[in-house]
């Protein structure tokens, strides 16, 4: 299926075109079907030794998928901006779980590259470059039994109050540092994960803000994995939780420290957020894509679906809604992948409102194809599910939209 929508911007590259086209083919030719299939799995099923999952994630890690974020000083694609927007929106057409899992994979990575070191690059990148299997993969764990969004709440008075800290601790010992705590289900890539950039906490007197992140490997003593959760949507993204119990992490690789934890973590989110942004606005273009297709087929009261009139409103609503996500999604990646230090209330801006839009979008749709849209012959009942996860995963949007609200209110005051 060809994506129906226009390219607005008129300086896109022969390169970005030809980007958007390979990437769309193989969201579509590869991605689409596996994911239905996981869709349909257990979730031990999904993550279990040879499945789909693997086969589908080495075929990514084979294409270099993987190093979308990594510069081509290191071996990545070093993709712009722009470039960066289509890859994951077009992946994430074909199955947002996937696009989400491959995001995770690169954590680790991604932050060595900017600490510039070449011991973690030796550790971190290079072997996660190379990786043609998937079985060098990252995590992101950030979200707590007891903390889940409001660790990502930096610069209001609550992420500084002594009274609320992190689960998950570490403290020195010997040149090295020992993690204990727990991470919750939801840290995506979880089960599956070799490695993991991992936010503790440091300085439990400074509250959230008093925190560090560890670079630390998964494979090692102490480490222990819960079983993978079983959820609504996004079944092909496997997630669970991870528990530490006195594990060793050498000095080099805790990367953040009390001082630079609050900005880095705001630096993390801006990023994030904004790739969740390119996420869900191809989500959405991919429930709209259904929709014209199916309306051009179906028919009802003696018309095809897309000759009434109602439809024909209700079409147009949806394209405007993603036309409108996309060109905030892309501004706000646009402008914080060129910006330091990035302005995060804009990538915020895009993940709550490409991620709303979705899921309008999906409901919209579900309308139009009406009893074939709560079946799973066709897709769009999966795609309903995945984007009703965007709006609490990466940050639940009330939740995000406060932290933004604090940053335009407050500004550089807090």
């Amino acid at each position: 299926m060809q994506a129906t929508y226009t390219e607005l911007d008129i300086e896109l590259t022969d390169e970005h075109l030809a980007l958007k086209e390979n990437i769309h083919k193989f969201a579509v030719n590869v991605l689409r079907p596996a994911s239905i299939e996981l869709d349909r799995m257990t979730p031990e099923e999904v993550v279990a030794p040879g499945s789909l999952f693997w086969k589908v994630m080495a075929q990514m890690y084979q294409q270099g998928y993987h190093t979308a974020l990594i510069t081509d000083e290191y071996g990545g694609m070093g993709l712009d901006p722009m470039a960066n927007h289509i890859f994951w929106e077009e992946l994430a057409y074909g199955s947002v779980g996937f696009a989400v899992s491959l995001g995770c994979s690169t954590f680790s990575a991604f932050y060595a590259t900017m600490m510039g070191d070449d011991a973690l690059i030796d550790r971190f990148v290079l072997p996660y470059v190379q990786c043609t299997d998937a079985s060098i993969m990252s995590c992101w764990g950030i979200t707590e039994p007891d903390h889940g969004s409001d660790n990502l709440m930096p610069r209001t008075s609550f992420f500084r109050d002594a009274g609320v800290t992190q689960q998950v601790r570490a403290t020195k010992k010997d040149g090295y540092w020992v993690v204990s705590g727990q991470k919750s289900a939801w840290v995506s890539n979880g089960p599956v994960a070799s490695d993991c950039a991992l936010f503790v906490n440091l300085d439990p007197s400074m509250g959230m803000s008093g925190g560090g992140i560890c670079l630390i490997d998964l494979d090692q003593p102490g480490v222990t994995r819960g079983k993978p959760l079983d959820k609504m949507g996004q079944r092909e993204l496997p997630q669970g939780e991870i528990f530490f119990d006195g594990v060793e992490v050498p000095d080099n690789q805790m990367i953040i420290d009390p001082e630079s934890y609050e900005m880095f973590t705001e630096l993390t989110l801006a990023h994030a957020n904004a790739t969740m942004g390119a996420y869900f606005t191809g989500v959405a273009q991919a429930a709209y894509d259904l929709a014209v297709q199916y309306s051009k087929e179906r028919i009802q009261g003696g018309r095809r679906l897309c000759e009434h009139q109602w439809v024909q409103k209700k079409i147009f609503d949806l394209f405007v809604k993603i036309e409108s996500a996309r060109a905030l999604s892309r501004a706000a990646m646009i402008y914080n992948m060129n910006t330091t230090p990035p302005d995060a209330k804009y990538s915020i801006a895009a993940k709550v409102h490409c991620t709303e839009v979705a899921f309008q979008v999906a409901s919209d749709v579900i309308q139009i194809f009406g009893g074939y849209g709560l079946s799973r012959e066709y897709p769009i009942e999966k795609i309903f599910r995945d984007a009703r996860a965007g709006m609490i995963e990466d940050g639940s949007n009330d939740t995000l939209s406060i932290t933004a609200g604090n940053m335009i209110l407050n500004g550089e005051d807090e």
